[in-house]
């Protein structure tokens, strides 16, 4: 199959078919490729996706780790190993047909790196207080070749090694940190540094010896074959371990780094003179503890230092750590964990980078060119071997489940691309396709996909394909929308543009009914504030629709014990309603909100849903006092009232003498609860009441602050 669509022809179609509900799952993203699975096919960065090297399962170990390899001219490959069935350190060689032969076994606890020297010997290093062994290929009593403990320094820790042309051996120590050279067998010192660790070694084509260090994160270069030659640093990385590194046949060393200077992921020097210990490293995501490589924090940065001496980065990886480096067809390659992942960095296209490999283990923990040209990657949890190289036969694509929220139709599918594919669809009802999904549909002319709400598609590629955006049109089955909650407050006002100077309340959601404001958090929109006005009703709802159609909404109004709803607003857009309480007589009543997604469906399909709100009052006419008498005697006047008010209860009363303060009245019966109230009560009059004359004033509040008065004079 094979279909060509212009940016602009996809953008027209898909805001076309979206009009009366058609939406498209679209996946150009590499965050969002990422979360599917590939097999042969690389996913680059800016989207696209390719066929990519051939990823052949070579072998399947006893173990759980695997921590170095090399290759030799006929096809074998030999692994370091560590955390084998047996516990200790061996070597196996794999030969091209997958046979596997032990040919070490050391008292150790794992095989750090192993080297091949150009006659085929093996040269084995091993961890904690270990040694360099020298293994014949075809295996026989190791011959140790380097012992630290036989040095001033000490070493307690061996991590790389590196073999020259005419048989020299390099070997990388840590705690204390140190190059050593061997040369038939007789160990010599090169340099030291302060660093805890020299992590990793390279033999450069030019016969210089780089070195990349823990605890600084320096990469040092240095003339080898001097003792005692002054190391020349190159470059200080931000990060603390050089965990890799590799050369181009330009010339241009490549260096992985990880972890922060802040803290350390290697074991910490010995003290001198305490009693050496055995320590155990736990690599990321495993089940025990093992030796070999480290615990490495999440996160690795890729460098580049030119021919001429000059750094740049090339790759930052958040949630990847690597640890093998190669280059291979003019790319980097990264093997990593902790997901499994192998890299190919772009070197003639700065910024470029492709994931090319999802493994069946957690970490790539070592990685190899072998003589003949392709890769061999050892893996860790699970130990397996790899050979990486050519071109994958059948590439295939296969992305994550997509949940298209309800039951869909599924229809034409839209591929970016000028080069053939084929592309197929399954689906179900079910989050997971091992649960009664249908079988892979061929996405033709003539496919006939059943009704459901989860998908998910298949690509396969020819060789020379490139797919730069896969989408996939769909009609969900539309449904009701759905009015989640409403909450109705008297005495508060709600504005579409709040003005900043309102000073404004804020009380919980449902608010109780004697509140003055409110803040209303939704998920659909942001919290609205309201500002207290006794003479305004407000309606707030919240709302939703699983289609994700736009909706309108109308609010009726009935009165408490009456049959029909009546219109107040209809057409809103808003999840807010305020009107004036005016607008309705007194007395108790419900709101009813209605949602429609008619903005989104012609009339017929057009659905709703409703909600009614709990009762509320409405009272906007002030309490009646009546019958206030007030008599003086010679100290005291004595005053009676009555309050009535037709709609609510009364709430309190207030006196005041000849405009003095206001002072609390408390009803006959010490409660107030009831729309009538009686007050009996006596006022005292001070010796400064001189005048014959007195004005007594009343007030009377209802439960919803409407205000009546009296007053009386008194002589």
């Amino acid at each position: 199959m094979t279909r060509t669509l212009t940016a602009l022809a996809l953008i027209t179609l898909s805001v076309a078919a979206t009009a009366q509900g058609t939406k498209l799952w679209t996946t150009d993203r590499y965050e969002t490729l990422e979360r599917g699975t590939t097999s042969g096919v690389a996913i680059r960065n800016d989207g696209r996706l390719t066929p990519a090297p051939a990823t052949t399962l070579a072998f399947t170990s006893s173990g759980n780790y695997i921590w170095s390899v090399a290759g030799d001219a006929k096809g074998n490959a030999y692994l370091g190993m560590g955390g084998t069935s047996s516990g200790g350190a061996t070597v196996q060689r794999v030969a091209a047909d997958g046979k596997a032969t032990k040919i070490f076994e050391g008292k150790e606890l794992g095989v750090q790196a192993l080297r091949l020297a150009a006659d085929g010997t093996v040269y084995v290093a091993t961890n904690p207080d270990g040694k360099v062994y020298r293994v014949s290929p075809s295996g026989g009593p190791p011959i140790v070749v380097f012992d630290p403990a036989s040095t001033a320094e000490h070493s307690k820790y061996l991590w790389d090694m590196a073999v020259s042309a005419s048989g020299d051996l390099y070997v990388a120590a840590g705690a204390p940190a140190a190059v050593y050279r061997v040369t038939q067998n007789k160990p010599e010192l090169l340099f030291k540094t302060t660093d805890q660790h020299i992590r990793s070694l390279l033999l450069a084509h030019d016969g210089q010896l780089w070195a990349g260090t823990d605890g600084g994160g320096v990469i040092y270069r240095f003339e080898p074959k001097t003792a005692g030659a002054k190391p020349f640093a190159m470059y200080a990385a931000t990060e603390r371990e050089i965990t890799a590194l590799t050369e181009d046949a330009a010339g241009n060393v490549y260096a992985a780094a990880v972890g922060s200077k802040s803290t350390s992921s290697l074991p910490p020097l010995p003290v001198t003179g305490a009693v050496g210990v055995t320590i155990s490293f736990v690599q990321p995501g495993s089940a025990g503890a093992v030796v070999g490589s480290t615990v490495i924090p999440e996160g690795s940065v890729l460098y580049r230092i030119a021919a001429d001496g000059a750094p740049s980065k090339l790759l930052s990886l958040k949630e990847d750590v690597v640890y093998g480096l190669a280059v291979k067809d003019g790319a980097l390659i990264a093997s990593t964990g902790n997901r499994g992942r192998v890299y190919a960095v772009d070197l003639g296209a700065p910024g470029r980078f492709s994931d090319i490999a999802h493994l069946e283990a957690s970490q790539g923990t070592a990685l190899a060119t072998a003589p003949h040209g392709d890769l061999l990657l050892g893996t860790s949890n699970s130990g397996k071997l790899y050979r990486l190289g050519g071109v994958a036969k059948a590439p295939t694509y296969v992305s994550e489940v997509f949940d298209a929220g309800g039951l869909s139709r599924w229809g034409r599918p839209e591929v970016r691309t000028d080069t053939p594919y084929t592309l197929s669809l399954r689906v179900g009802n079910v989050p997971s396709p091992a649960e009664g999904w249908s079988d892979w549909i061929k996405l033709d002319a003539g496919a006939k996909v059943p009704n459901a709400r989860f998908a998910q598609w298949r690509l396969e590629l020819a060789p020379t394909t490139a797919v730069e955006a896969v989408a996939i049109n769909y009609l969900p089955r539309n449904v009701a929308p759905v009015v989640d909650d409403i909450a109705v407050q008297t005495g508060a006002r709600v504005t579409a543009n709040p003005v900043a100077t309102v000073t404004t309340v804020q009380i919980p959601f449902p608010a109780p009914p004697a509140a003055t404001g409110f803040t209303v958090p939704m998920t659909d929109t942001s919290p609205l504030t309201g500002q207290k006005d006794r003479s305004a009703i407000t309606v707030r709802w919240a709302a939703h629709d699983d289609n994700g159609d736009d909706l309108m909404f109308a609010v009726w109004f009935r009165g408490v014990g009456e049959n029909n709803f009546h219109l107040l607003k209809e057409n809103l857009s808003d999840r807010f309603y305020s009107f004036d309480a005016a607008t309705l007589p007194d007395g108790p009543y419900v709101l009813k909100v209605i949602a429609s997604d008619g903005p989104s469906h012609p009339d017929p399909e057009t659905l709703t849903a409703e909600r009614v709100s709990g009762p509320f009052v409405v009272d906007t006419t002030a309490p009646v006092v009546s019958g206030l008498k007030a008599t003086r005697a010679a100290k005291t006047i004595a005053a009676s009232c009555e309050a009535t008010d037709a709609t609510s209860p009364i709430a309190h009363a207030e006196y005041s003498l000849d405009a003095g303060p206001w002072q609390y009245l408390e009803p006959t019966g010490t409660l107030s609860d009831a729309k009538h109230e009686a007050y009996e009560f006596s006022i005292p009059l001070t010796d400064k009441s001189t005048s014959s004359e007195h004005v007594l004033a009343v007030r009377v509040y209802d439960r919803y602050e409407n205000i009546g008065t009296a007053k009386v004079i008194v002589r």
